[in-house]
């Protein structure tokens, strides 16, 4: 097998087993930790790995296999996905999916635009980490924009936002993605800036 075609299809191993790990955890208590109404998603974390180890299009892509699992839980499987698919199914979509590819795919352009700008190995090795963390930073800022934009004059967030004691939308913005925004930043830095490069390593070990 040419070097070419081996780079391929471990690329595509790669990828493979990654996207299996994103559907499992979307579909057991490992992907999401349930705070409240809302859930923090730890399933980002093969996700910013992928768009790190293999570009921004596998970024896209992983986004999307999120995104769609994460739409398929608004079937009942999620009280609150439920909810906001019963008061627009469409505003759920794209709530739920173009939010999560544009997140992977960003993430990905970040590393990418990073580790090809920065000169020295101290310097190049400072793209794992904050494109780790552009991640989370993305899925949070993009999902909680369009719940806000989408669903912020609704009944149903207008009563969550009385009980959080929030006085205004922007206000539930913040109180919303502080615990949720953290947990998941900090898994994504800790967790998938480790892993993304040591696959880097090794696929640069393998001459991939």
């Amino acid at each position: 097998m040419k070097k070419n075609q081996m780079s391929k299809l471990v690329k595509f191993v790669q990828l493979a087993v990654l996207t299996a790990i994103v559907v499992v955890m979307s579909f057991t208590p490992l992907g999401y930790l349930k705070i409240g109404p809302l859930s923090i998603a730890l399933v980002i974390i093969p996700v910013v790995t992928g768009a790190i180890v293999l570009g921004p299009g596998a970024g896209a892509f992983m986004g999307l296999v999120f995104g769609v699992t994460s739409f398929a839980q608004c079937f009942g499987m999620d009280a609150f996905g439920t909810t906001l698919f019963s008061i627009n199914p469409f505003y759920t979509f794209i709530m739920c999916i173009p939010t999560r590819v544009l997140a992977g795919f960003l993430c990905g352009l970040i590393f990418k635009g990073m580790s090809k700008g920065l000169e020295g190995r101290k310097l190049k090795d400072l793209s794992y980490p904050v494109a780790a963390v552009s991640g989370p930073v993305f899925n949070t800022l993009f999902f909680m924009s369009s719940l806000i934009l989408l669903f912020g004059k609704t009944e149903f967030i207008q009563g969550m936002m009385a009980s959080t004691g929030a006085e205004n939308l922007l206000m539930f913005f913040v109180l919303m993605i502080g615990v949720n925004g953290l947990v998941e930043i900090v898994s994504c830095l800790v967790v998938a800036s480790a892993l993304s490069k040591a696959l880097s390593v090794a696929n640069k070990k393998m001459r991939i």
